[in-house]
């Protein structure tokens, strides 16, 4: 690995910026309100782009377009579940989640709201929600440390040790020093990076190809297969793929940019630009392994690494059609997705140790300096137990991504969406909600019934058990109270 390497610099560069941003963000965090949700400060642009990019993780670059690449269209079906499902929770939660937080007591953390908006003196809804964000969360930043890893084994020759904390360091960095202002900042820049990358990459593989009609052909000629995207599949299959969609209702790291806005104003605005972003980069993932398959069938004495492991389709195209230096750029979107996740997902952790165990429990009086350097002791503490799970290669942590995800969504997804849309919901409900949602999904995926993605029956279960047990009591007059006075300025702001 040679020094003067363009792709090395410009990891470098990328890295290095991305560190500066956390000591800008670091004079702005004055309390634990900044460092946990950045005195929800932000603008539409930076909650839309923050909240894209916290959401796709390295899977964007890597995942579905080798996925594409080896069966064709018919894998896009998890993009159009992803899409629908992000602008549902943009158009129902967003806004209500960001006003009922306030009215509930200023909740910093779904834990925190959860407890609040529920009147739970016993602390059981905090602890548990607490507890499913800190074991499904470290596994999902296992997950990323993994990731980020592996792209640095590949692209600069690393060992795999090495790599583990080449890759994590810089996240931990300015995560640690600069809390929520600096993911989300630098989750702006990433996003931004990412779509450029995923809009440029494709253009260039089609102009590379011989165009739009040489590349079709060359596609077909492949297999004609490869433009039918019901190959292979079944009604089971395509509801499990779109059922990845659900998940965003209970996701906490993208949530957090929800209850961070700096108004409901913003939402509406903040909505447009993620779901555009969001398109597009899915669009530019999709066609990347699709029109991979005509680069590479036209080109078959580079296609070893490709056909050795598909996830590299985006990597050897930015290594074989680029200039070193912009590939270098392109690489590092790669990197800024991994990271951008990682972040979020250290910093919901350390939210959870801080606010509702450390907090809630152990120094209620706790002044606010000694709250943010508990914050950042925990970022530490939760990113040095991750690496320890990521340290054996042959962990099958990626593979457990699914899970959370499903975990989250079932879990959480029905009590944050139906907290902010109908009044009747009580506290043995969100009990119940989380409770069966979470073990719905243990036990679909412990016996795989029906091939069904674990998500759906989870998600479903979790909302019956929420309205079932909640018309066995009823809310109280102060739960009703504070619900309508959000949904009037939710109204009213909107």
């Amino acid at each position: 690995m040679s020094v003067s390497n363009p792709t090395l610099i410009t990891f470098v560069i990328y890295i290095a910026a991305m560190v500066l941003i956390g000591f800008m963000a670091y004079r702005s965090t004055n309390n634990l309100s900044d460092y946990i949700l950045g005195g929800r400060s932000l603008g539409s642009v930076v909650t839309a782009l923050s909240a894209g990019a916290s959401d796709m993780s390295g899977w964007l670059l890597m995942g579905l377009p080798g996925a594409i690449y080896m069966s064709g269209l018919s894998e896009s079906w998890i993009a159009i579940g992803l899409i629908v499902g992000a602008y549902l929770n943009w158009l129902f939660v967003a806004g209500r989640l960001r006003v009922q937080t306030e009215h509930n007591g200023d909740a910093l953390t779904l834990p925190d709201y959860f407890s609040s908006r529920f009147e739970d003196k016993s602390g059981l809804l905090r602890i548990i929600s607490a507890v499913v964000i800190l074991v499904f969360f470290t596994i999902y930043c296992a997950s990323g440390i993994v990731a980020g890893a592996r792209l640095f084994e590949s692209t600069f020759g690393m060992s795999y040790e090495t790599a583990l904390w080449a890759g994590a360091a810089a996240t931990i960095a300015y995560t640690f020093v600069g809390g929520f202002l600096a993911v989300s900042w630098t989750d702006t820049v990433q996003a931004t990076l990412m779509i450029f990358a995923l809009i440029l990459t494709p253009i260039i593989v089609l102009l590379a190809t011989g165009g739009v009609d040489t590349t079709f052909l060359a596609i077909e000629a492949k297999n004609p297969d490869n433009f039918n995207m019901l190959k292979n599949t079944t009604f089971i299959g395509i509801i499990s793929l779109m059922g990845w969609g659900l998940g965003y209702f209970g996701q906490p790291h993208i949530l957090a940019r929800f209850m961070a806005a700096d108004s409901v104003k913003s939402i509406a605005k903040a909505r447009r630009i993620s779901m555009t972003w969001m398109i597009l980069c899915l669009g530019g993932t999709v066609a990347v392994g699709f029109f991979g398959i005509a680069y590479f069938s036209a080109h078959p004495e580079v296609a070893g690494p490709v056909n050795e492991n598909h996830e590299r389709v985006f990597i050897e195209l930015a290594k074989l059609l680029f200039n070193p230096w912009i590939a270098g750029v392109l690489l590092s979107a790669i990197l800024a997705a991994v990271m951008s996740t990682l972040s979020c997902q250290l910093l919901v952790c350390s939210s959870a140790l801080t606010e509702d165990f450390y907090k809630t429990f152990l120094r209620k009086n706790a002044s606010q300096v000694e709250l943010v350097w508990v914050g950042r002791l925990m970022v530490l503490l939760v990113a040095l137990i991750a690496i320890a799970m990521a340290a054996n290669p042959e962990n099958r942590v990626l593979g457990l991504v699914s899970y959370a995800w499903a975990g989250f969504g079932a879990a959480f997804g029905p009590v944050v969406l139906i907290s902010v849309i109908w009044k009747g919901m009580t506290r043995n409900g969100a009990l119940a909600g989380i409770l069966v949602g979470a073990i719905t999904v243990i036990v679909w995926k412990h016996f795989e019934l029906l091939g069904l993605y674990e998500i759906i029956p989870g998600f479903i279960f979790a909302s019956l058990a929420i309205y079932f047990v909640s018309k066995m009591g009823a809310p109280t007059a102060g739960m009703v109270e504070r619900f309508d006075a959000a949904e009037k300025d939710y109204n009213l702001n909107k």
